[in-house]
């Protein structure tokens, strides 16, 4: 699939068709992250509970740090 680089206002977009759209299951104002990969870049829709789920790990890592320390040993 071609897409085609557009200048909108100081910046520049591409618009995705519907299609795509549809597949990453995103509408207006959603997010989309962009990640370097062997073949190129990846884009991918955000996940909220998979974030959701960072948030909440990093805050036990956070608290326990120390003791994942030593089990690291």
């Amino acid at each position: 699939m071609e897409l085609k680089l557009r200048k909108i206002g100081n910046s520049y977009g591409v618009i995705l068709p519907t299609d795509v759209l549809l597949a990453l299951q995103i509408k207006e104002g959603g997010r989309l992250t962009l990640l370097p990969n062997e073949k190129g870049f990846q884009l991918t829709a955000e996940d909220s509970e998979f974030d959701e789920q960072m948030r909440r790990a990093r805050s036990l890592m956070s608290r326990y740090r120390q003791t994942l320390r030593e089990l690291a040993k």
